[in-house]
């Protein structure tokens, strides 16, 4: 999920170079929710690891 997050930040930045506005305002949107979930799901797999009496890392 990181890799499409990155995906649709590189796709952002080209087309704001660009100056294709819409679409690097949509793609930069669309990076940031998947980084906002990749972040969640990141936090969440570290509790339950931690749960189960291993170390986070």
């Amino acid at each position: 999920m990181l890799g499409w997050a990155i995906t649709f930040l590189v796709i952002a930045l080209i087309a704001a170079a660009l100056g294709f506005g819409g679409i690097a305002g949509a793609s930069a949107g669309i990076a940031q929710i998947l980084f906002v979930i990749f972040l969640i799901l990141f936090v969440v797999a570290l509790v339950m690891r931690a749960a189960r009496g291993r170390p986070p890392l």
